[in-house]
């Protein structure tokens, strides 16, 4: 009687860790014009959540506690599957406690998107790592906020560390 083959486990094609998937998101935002849909975007999703804390501190307050123990786990989670449903749960979370933040999140998304599809000619990270891509485009709105990385620098993007 032969023996049965061992069965392998096929290696993840996903990135393993945050600080791998920085320089591929950066990488996939070359375009000056793609990088100012994206602070347009998140710059006005910023401006809507603000709004939706003034007007109601106490339900976005509490919205942001109960999402915050699940946005860092789906975080930890990232390298071994999406978080999606996590996003879209925190979504919803806020959207119940103020349905304006809905109007932020697709103001939001569209520029980014319009970014990817027409001027990067590419897919956005978010459909593969949610999370990643949701604090990789915080932290490349702040660096051009910051004036490190700004929309008509021509500069080469990829290289630039943490």
């Amino acid at each position: 009687m032969s023996e049965a083959p061992l069965q392998t486990t096929e290696k993840s094609d996903r990135i393993g860790s945050y600080a791998e998937f920085w320089p591929y998101y950066i990488s996939e935002h070359r375009s000056a014009k793609s990088r100012w849909l994206h602070f347009v975007g998140t710059s006005g999703f910023v401006l809507v959540l603000l709004t939706c804390i003034l007007m109601d501190p106490t339900r976005m307050g509490a919205a942001l506690m109960l999402a915050s123990g699940a946005l860092v786990a789906g975080f930890e989670m990232e390298s071994q599957r999406s978080a999606a449903p996590v996003l879209l749960g925190t979504i919803v979370l806020f959207a119940v406690a103020n349905p304006l933040v809905l109007l932020g999140v697709v103001w939001a998304y569209g520029f980014a998107w319009v970014g990817h599809f027409r001027v990067e000619h590419n897919r956005p990270a978010t459909f593969t790592y949610p999370l990643w891509s949701l604090a990789s485009d915080f932290k490349m709105v702040g660096w051009m906020w910051s004036g490190r990385l700004w929309t008509g620098d021509g500069r080469e993007v990829a290289p630039l560390a943490g």
